[in-house]
């Protein structure tokens, strides 16, 4: 690295995930500075304190110790910025809106399903068929969906997470570190492939409700 006409040698020990300047920032030990400039002065200071101390009194002390020499120190704020909050709320309304279109689109299928069956229903409720047997039967109906919508959908999502993350930080001139892609634990992904089958139950609830409902006779007069 060439700082000032000097040139600095350095090993690359890790990697810093950053917007600052474009990303173009390289983090080290001051005494990597001054071995070759010994007037380099820090022009910021990061101070953690220790568990328990109060950061607004200690931050105020040490303003008042710092303020003849023409410095001040204040409080690190702390939240999220309001763009990372704006994408936060946009993931999650598209999230509820695709999980709501994918329940939607279970309930279709079954409540044509369950018309076709109706005449079939009437029969097995003859024969002695509870309600709530019947809703075991409709349900039964979406859960092998479930299970393949869910199992299919988790790779290709991750897939697809780790083409389009980097290709929309290195439209702005950003490369993602590895840890900031490898964010899906296993039981994450457990949890997620379970989420196909919990959609599908949930989109045919109310046609499974309406053939427990539904009465013999009206069934079997059904063509």
């Amino acid at each position: 690295m060439t700082v000032s006409g000097h040139r600095i040698p350095l090993r690359i020990v890790g990697e810093v995930f950053s917007t600052r300047n474009q990303g173009m920032q390289v983090f080290t030990d001051l005494r990597t500075l001054t071995a070759v400039l010994p007037g380099a002065t820090p022009f910021e200071y990061r101070v953690a304190v220790a568990f328990g101390v109060d950061v607004v009194a200690y931050t105020n002390n040490l303003d008042s110790a710092l303020r003849s020499l023409g410095l001040s120190a204040a409080v690190n704020a702390a939240g999220h910025s309001s763009t990372l909050l704006a994408l936060n709320t946009l993931t999650v309304f598209l999230t509820v809106l695709l999980v709501a279109v994918a329940a939607l689109g279970i309930l279709n299928a079954v409540v044509l399903q369950t018309r076709e069956r109706v005449r079939e229903l009437g029969v097995h409720k003859a024969i002695g068929m509870t309600p709530r047997q019947a809703v075991a039967v409709v349900l039964s109906s979406v859960i092998l969906v479930g299970l393949v919508g869910g199992l299919v959908g988790v790779p290709a999502g991750v897939a697809l997470h780790r083409v389009l993350m980097p290709a929309m930080a290195g439209s702005a001139g950003i490369r993602l570190p590895h840890a900031l892609l490898e964010v899906y634990q296993p039981w994450l992904l457990a949890v997620l492939a379970a989420g196909g089958l919990l959609i599908a139950i949930v989109g045919a609830l109310l046609p499974a409700g309406w053939a427990a409902r539904l009465r013999t006779a009206t069934a079997l007069r059904t063509e």
